[in-house]
């Protein structure tokens, strides 16, 4: 793996769910793979939907322990923070491509860190936006 690569909280969801084993098993050798050779790149936004969603009792329903080490993990990474100027262009590319307000941020954050792919199972698999491309870890 080569460049930084920002990873969406569907992908590190994946990682604790024991119900999606073969997803389970890609995210985990994903997930590994980047932190060894330090081109994980999450940002804040991610880090609040991870531990939101993997401690909901119908979801994964992580202890918040767990949740917490996972995101204080994370954090010690690289973590992109979302500014006012990246909720804006975030806006506009929600309008122009026609794609969620919460994707659209997570696309605005990726390329805020400077990274050159985006793994993530929400867009479309190849899709590039501008210099990032996406890239859906389980096709």
């Amino acid at each position: 793996m080569t460049g930084k690569c920002f990873v969406d909280t569907n992908v590190l969801l994946y990682s604790f769910d024991r119900r999606e084993p073969q997803k389970c098993a890609a995210a985990c050798a994903l997930i590994r793979g980047l932190e060894s050779d330090a081109n994980l790149v999450v940002s804040s936004q991610v880090l609040q939907e991870f531990y939101v969603a993997s401690t909901h009792p119908r979801k994964l329903a992580l202890p918040a322990a767990d949740a917490d080490n996972v995101v204080q993990r994370l954090a010690a990474g690289t973590v992109v923070h979302v500014t006012p100027p990246m909720v804006v262009s975030a806006i506009h590319r929600h309008r122009a491509d026609v794609l969620s307000f919460w994707d659209a941020l997570i696309i605005e954050s990726a390329i805020a860190g400077g990274c050159t792919t985006l793994y993530t199972e929400d867009l479309n698999n190849g899709q590039m936006y501008g210099p990032l491309r996406v890239v859906n870890p389980f096709d």
